[in-house]
């Protein structure tokens, strides 16, 4: 039986989703992408009656991460993302912060290795690297609630820009054909921005599949 509660929060300068999934056995939460506003961010838990353990990232631009310092001394829970986004974690240039005007700068307590899986919140997770939209952007993928947390590396209908300082356009090909080929059909994905969506829907109308 899934135990994931899941809430989608739309939050900052250019609508990012926060993902918050908790475990509804044992109240355990997981903050996912704090894009910004920490105080909404915390009134969302404490409305799920949720425990904060931890917060994923999936890549380190200022859109993503606006509130993880906040949050992190708040509840006093580590940070996880994909080790090659280290630097773009703490480079204002590299995490677009000079461009939009917003001074962010952040890093992680836990990086983590391609396939790497770890238990959080009473989920196993295992986090992937799709690079392409940054050189260690990343998903993670929670197979026994059929869940990916997809960041900017696919969307519904679409893909992350591929425009930025440490963006591949090839990268991207190649994350993408691993998530489309890789997982079930039926995993269902949220995404950095825009609505949810299936892997199924995406190998079959994604233009960029």
């Amino acid at each position: 039986m899934k135990k994931a509660i899941i809430k989608s929060m739309v939050l900052g300068p250019v609508a990012t989703n926060c993902i918050l999934i908790k475990n509804s056995e044992t109240k355990e939460l997981l903050i996912v992408d704090p894009a910004d506003q920490a105080g909404d961010i915390s009134q969302a838990v404490t409305l799920l009656d949720g425990q904060p353990v931890g917060i994923l990232l999936t890549h380190g631009h200022f859109d993503h991460i606006g509130a993880v310092d906040d949050l992190r001394d708040l509840y006093d829970i580590p940070v996880f993302a994909c080790r090659e986004e280290a630097d773009v974690l703490v480079e204002p240039e590299l995490k677009l912060a000079a461009a939009w005007k917003e001074a962010c700068s952040t890093h992680a307590d836990r990086l983590l290795d391609d396939g790497e899986k770890f238990t959080l919140a009473g989920f196993e997770i295992q986090m992937l690297h799709t690079p392409g939209h940054t050189h260690g952007s990343c998903c993670y993928y929670i197979p026994e609630e059929g869940i990916l947390l997809s960041g900017d590396t696919l969307f519904a209908g679409s893909v992350g820009r591929m425009d930025f300082p440490t963006s591949s356009g090839r990268a991207m090909q190649a994350s993408l054909q691993r998530l489309l080929c890789d997982l079930p059909e039926d995993t269902a994905v949220y995404p950095g921005h825009e609505s949810t969506t299936t892997i199924g829907h995406e190998k079959r109308y994604n233009p960029f599949a």
